[in-house]
């Protein structure tokens, strides 16, 4: 068709070389303006989890913490480092490693953003990119275009594609049927994200508070189980990872197809720090300094990539299954499992890409949310908000049906798209955060409780939050 390959070749056009260049030099100019404050402040990121809200109402750090990894910690922790060892070689996973510790920064200083713009709301807090890209640009006209594109990205590309990767994952079982099982499992899916959809912004925040610990930790320790059972092929694989990583030749050689481009397109699918997603959960935290909520989401990414994609990637590479591009997404994971765990592999990973997929939708709409509030000004009408939630649970049943390979160019397409808008914005509305940091670090230095006052920065009169006589 057309349309999929018109979206193929702006895809690798835009991940040729403009958004590595983007992520890495952001990232890396963060880094040094927050003087690596992802890696000299991973107490604190651990400390500001646990703060609550001082009337003990409205959106904790842990919860909104909880959206936010429910959103990155998903699908793409599967599927997505699947996809990039089979199709970039082992080098892939090591660029992943990258995109994340650079990217702390970048989503430190996005998340500090979000909470300094934030708006008051009758249920709380609430803001994000087109809020910041407002107040702090006065350019309306960019943050609906970052709304609507957010919306396209997660509403329509990543859902669908969510929705695709979970229903691909029963195909190893007798029963499943290429033409019609995947619109059954697509179906279930769309009808208990309706409910929780209908069920408001709490609903989502409860259901994702209890799944993502405990998905994210039994993940965990299978994929160790795994580790450990094949502990003697570990040497092996951490030798392939860097030697694949740095065969600069094989590289440019076909650059579109190489494990960097791989590593950096999974990467960022995966912990999305750069992408302006998850300063629309860190916004709705009630918190007593912005860098508190910066620090958590901070902690997020890594907890993402480090953490859970490393447990994937070193699941698959150990196991001693090839990685090849038949094998690609959730076929190679349940091989590698299976080879070392039986028939209780498949299995498990259907479990988990059950759990995994439904809080990546979740969070998703979440942010959706967001933005659909940003455009209407105000929270619409309960019917217009259910009208929209069907619409979302209709999207989740047609994306079980489609392409991968199309609803993989689509959503990074888009993803980029809103990349490229959210990095360069950050980083001209960067001194905000950087005062803010000063501010926060100064304080826990002089042993005080950090709290913030928009002054501190220069904002005097100019935020919802943060004044002085609050």
């Amino acid at each position: 068709m057309w349309f999929e390959k018109m979206i193929a070749a702006a895809n690798d056009a835009l991940y040729g070389y403009i958004l590595i260049i983007a992520l890495i030099a952001g990232g890396l100019y963060f880094t040094v303006r927050t003087k690596g404050a992802q890696f000299r402040l991973l107490g604190a990121q651990i400390g500001a989890v646990t703060e609550k809200p001082k009337d003990g109402n409205g959106v904790s750090s842990f919860q909104a913490l909880m959206v936010s990894t429910a959103s990155r910690v998903g699908t793409g922790n599967i599927i997505g480092v699947s996809t990039a060892l089979c199709l970039g070689g082992f080098g892939a996973m090591f660029w992943m490693w990258v995109i994340a510790l650079i990217g702390g920064a970048t989503a430190l200083v996005e998340s500090t953003l979000a909470q300094i713009f934030k708006r008051r709301g009758e249920q709380g807090s609430y803001g994000g990119p087109a809020y910041y890209i407002e107040k702090g640009l006065g350019c309306k006209w960019l943050a609906i275009v970052f709304s609507v594109v957010l919306i396209i990205t997660y509403g329509v590309g990543f859902n669908m594609l969510a929705s695709y990767n979970l229903q691909s994952t029963f195909s190893v079982y007798k029963f499943y049927h290429a033409d019609y099982t995947g619109w059954i499992i697509g179906g279930i899916l769309a009808l208990l994200v309706g409910f929780c959809l209908l069920g408001g912004g709490k609903r989502i925040v409860r259901t994702t508070e209890v799944l993502v610990p405990f998905m994210g930790v039994a993940f965990i320790l299978v994929s160790l189980i795994v580790v450990i059972l094949n502990i003697t092929s570990l040497p092996a694989v951490i030798a392939e990872i860097f030697r694949s990583a740095f065969d600069f030749k094989a590289i440019f050689g076909g650059f579109g197809g190489s494990c960097v481009m791989y590593g950096i397109k999974r990467g960022l699918y995966s912990n999305e720090a750069g992408v302006g997603s998850a300063p629309n959960a860190a916004a709705s935290a009630e918190v007593a300094h912005p860098v508190k909520q910066g620090l958590v989401q901070t902690l997020s990414v890594f907890i993402d990539t480090i953490l859970i994609c490393s447990a994937t990637g070193f699941m698959c590479m150990s196991s001693g299954v090839e990685a090849t591009a038949e094998m690609s997404g959730a076929p190679y994971v349940q091989a590698a499992l299976s080879a070392t765990l039986g028939g209780f592999g498949p299995v498990f990973i259907t479990v988990a890409m059950v759990l995994f997929a439904f809080t990546t939708l979740l969070g998703n709409l979440y942010y959706v949310d967001q933005c659909v509030f940003y455009i209407c000004g105000r929270v619409p009408a309960k019917w217009v908000q259910h009208i929209y939630h069907i619409a979302a649970a209709l999207i989740v049943l047609l994306g079980a049906g489609l392409s991968a390979d199309f609803l993989w160019n689509l959503s990074d397409l888009t993803m980029g798209i809103m990349t490229l808008i959210n990095v360069p914005v950050i980083i001209i509305l960067g001194r905000y955060a950087y005062g803010a940091l000063k501010d926060y670090v100064a304080q826990r230095k002089a042993g005080q409780q950090p709290v913030f006052h928009a002054e501190t920065v220069g904002l005097a009169g100019k935020t919802d939050y943060w004044q002085s006589e609050e």
